[in-house]
């Protein structure tokens, strides 16, 4: 597949943009697409048995034709060497450097903005005079002529719109109701209204974009974390770089009040951090040589040296800004629903339209005038411009919000299962544990002298990666200065689960937990304490056992009663530690379930489980884990939770959700945000839909107007724009 990225400039028409995203899904030689409003953006991947550049030049050919004018950006070409038609040249292929943002356009945007601006004044200026001079006497005919001057100034930009979307058979486009509805009105003699309600529509449609306008601000602000340079050291010259110029390796110096531009670690100096735009939590953290900064993270007080640890497009930062502005193509149930109404609305809106004029009229024998009015009102209401609109941008907002807090959201239909989570499941260490493990007790059996136990310890967990051994390395290195002859090291096995055999020296030594001194029939003694346990025993014989302890995570306590006054009902702990240590933890927690001495795969068939018992299947259910195992059954809940500081690829990669500070207090507040979020969505659909429906039957009888009527349409969607604008209000 190749993945193309378009970038569309000056895109306002949210009805427009949803047009033009069924078009290019319906291409054969797209294979998936979608265009985000919000950003402008337009993603679709070209299967591989088709020509790019042909496949190119129709997608830019269908922009053109649904939405003429729009500054196009190639922002990403998958290092193909690729051209776009230029309507400036008459279809003249103009070059576009690989990766680069170039475009073509027909007009330029802001000058006709400030055009329309002005003439949309004139017109208001001109209509308010035209009333003052008919109070003052002026004819009726030099007024209706005044009028229709009028007419012409205000809706200029529909007009010439509606008749070029005539030949291109976009009879439904909201121009074309527009026209068709306002021309009527003049045709029966209503000029005023007609004037009216265009000038109206024109305002509505500038209030509107500068709405829109407003919250993509808005959301660029929250997602402004890039940094837009990086000072790279060059011998003794520091040069500015664009972060994604920078090597792996390379040394940038980050002085006081700068963003560090990409993942890397401190070489040279110290300073207090703020890594409140990564994690969501404003407080200083300081960090000297040897410790690793993330990119977006801003220095305080001292210039510093470090070394770039990955790429741009590897660092948190990319990660972050990819994971939210591709967050559109996994919808909300709501937007979906949005994207079907919208497609059937305006023609059965349009047919009762024609059927109100019809069936009275030639029927019932009633006026045609009145009924034509009538008809005319179900015209302008037509669009559903509020409603694809609003909704979209207010999940959008808050997925803005979210990541502002730390949580990054991978789409917005995470957003509905979030807010109506009853099942939160919990890995046990480094998500409800700090994942630190630490010796603190040697229990020795009888005759076993402690250099001995040590000894064997080290040389069984020398060669594992899990963190229980890494502690027990680490313990062991700090106490004893002899160095063991690991060159005697005969063999090495883990058994999952249960721990490690080793042959050294001759000997054969076990270290593991009770599963493994039970497997081997082990005449062992069995500790009973909240701690993690590595029995040891050489030749058959049992040495001792080294407990390691893991705290508790500070404010976990305090996560878990939040989640509960949140509606969280029952919580689980699926870990592969002992039953012992679970259930101790579970009381503490006042955790409902636990499951310990799992397997990953036994985890995943314990999450199935729990959800195959559900009764209401809306009932959402999360796992929320941090370490590579986890990824599994991350993938498979409803709702995959990873813990992004100490998370690992993996897991993040898997999950739905990443908490990008370690703090499960982050997940109460994003419920809280979810929750928003989907109050603010419903208010929309409700006002969109039901101020809509209430105009057409006010209509049907007579008692509303085109005024109204373009209050339906403009206004609403200007209301529902400025209601999703409250979102990043939230506190």
């Amino acid at each position: 597949m190749n993945k193309i990225d378009l970038k569309l400039g000056g895109l306002t028409c949210a009805n427009c943009a949803g047009l033009i995203d069924e078009k290019v899904k319906r291409l054969d030689e797209v294979n998936e697409s979608n265009l985000n409003f919000i950003s402008s953006k337009l993603t679709f991947k070209i299967k591989e048995e088709y020509d790019i550049q042909e496949s190119l030049n129709k997608v830019v050919k269908i922009v053109d034709d649904t939405e003429p004018g729009l500054v196009i950006e190639l922002l990403n070409s998958s290092d193909l060497n690729l051209k776009i038609r230029n309507r400036n040249q008459k279809n003249e292929l103009s070059n576009l450097s690989t990766g680069k943002e170039d475009c073509h356009e027909n007009k330029n945007n802001s000058d006709f903005e400030v055009s329309d601006k002005k003439i949309l004044m004139s017109a208001v200026f001109l209509y308010v005079l035209l009333f003052l001079a008919k109070k003052g006497g002026l004819s009726e005919t030099i007024f209706n002529i005044g009028m229709i001057v009028t007419y012409l100034i205000a809706g200029r930009e529909v007009l010439i719109s509606a008749f070029k979307n005539l030949f291109n058979g976009k009879v439904m486009d909201e121009n074309f109701l527009m026209t068709i509805a306002t021309l009527g009105a003049i045709a029966i003699g209503e000029y005023p209204e007609a004037v009216g309600v265009m000038i109206f529509y024109g305002i509505g449609e500038l209030l509107e974009d500068k709405a829109v306008d407003k919250s993509r601000k808005n959301i660029s602000s929250l997602m402004d974390i890039k940094a837009k340079f990086a000072n790279v050291l060059i011998g003794d010259k520091i040069v500015q770089k664009n972060p994604e110029d920078v090597e792996v390796g390379q040394e940038i110096v980050v002085k006081p009040g700068e963003k560090v531009a990409l993942d890397s670690t401190i070489i040279k100096g110290s300073s207090s951090f703020d890594n409140s735009a990564i994690t969501g939590e404003s407080k200083l953290v300081k960090l000297g040589e040897g410790d690793s900064v993330l990119a977006g993270t801003i220095n305080k007080d001292s210039l510093v040296h470090m070394k770039v640890d990955k790429i741009f497009s590897d660092s948190t930062v990319a990660r972050i800004l990819d994971m939210v502005e591709n967050a559109s193509v996994k919808k909300a149930k709501k937007e979906n629903f949005i994207s079907i109404f919208a497609r059937y609305y305006t023609p059965i809106v349009v047919v009762l339209a024609i059927l109100i004029v019809i069936l009275p009229t030639f029927i019932l024998g009633q006026d045609f005038t009145k009924w034509l009015y009538r008809g005319l009102i179900f015209l302008v209401v037509s669009c559903p411009c509020a409603l694809v609109l609003s909704i979209p941008l207010s999940y959008f907002s808050g997925i803005g919000l979210l990541s502002k807090n730390g949580v990054l959201v991978k789409g917005s239909n995470y957003i509905d299962v979030l807010r109506s989570l009853k099942t939160i499941v919990f890995d046990k260490t480094g998500t409800l544990t700090e994942g630190i493990f630490k010796v603190r007790d040697i229990k020795l059996a009888k005759g076993v002298d402690e250099y001995q136990l040590l000894k064997y310890a080290y040389i069984a967990e020398m060669n594992s990666t899990h963190p229980i051994a890494k502690s027990v390395i680490a313990y062991v290195k700090a106490i004893n200065k002899d160095d063991f002859n690991i060159n005697l090291l005969e063999s090495y096995e883990e058994i999952p689960a249960m721990g490690i055999i080793a042959k050294y020296d001759g000997h054969e030594i076990l270290a593991g937990n009770s599963r493994l001194m039970e497997k081997y029939d082990i005449n062992y003694e069995k500790i009973k304490s909240n701690s993690s346990k590595v029995y040891l025993a050489c030749d058959n014989y049992y040495m001792g056992c080294i407990e390691i302890y893991d705290d508790l995570k500070i404010g976990t306590e305090s996560a878990i009663n939040s989640l509960r006054k949140r509606g969280v009902e029952e919580f689980i702990i699926l870990t592969g530690d002992s039953k012992e240590n679970a259930r101790a933890l579970a009381e503490e927690l006042s955790i409902d379930k636990v499951y310990a001495q799992l397997l990953p795969d036994q985890k995943v068939e314990k999450v199935e489980e729990i959800m195959s018992k559900r009764v209401e299947k809306e009932r959402g259910l999360a796992f929320v884990g941090d370490g590579i195992n986890d990824a599994p059954v991350i993938a498979r809940a409803d709702l995959g939770i990873s813990m992004g500081q100490i998370g690992s690829d993996a897991a993040i990669e898997a999950s739905d959700i990443v908490l990008m500070k370690d703090d499960l207090n982050t997940l109460a507040r994003a419920i809280d945000i979810s929750k928003y979020t989907n109050k603010i969505v419903i208010q929309n659909i409700v006002m969109a839909i039901g101020i809509k429906v209430l105009i057409m039957i006010l209509s049907m009888f007579g008692l509303a107007n085109m005024w109204m009527a373009i209050f339906a349409d403009v206004g609403v969607a200007l209301l529902a724009v400025l209601n999703s604008l409250r979102i990043f209000r939230f506190k």
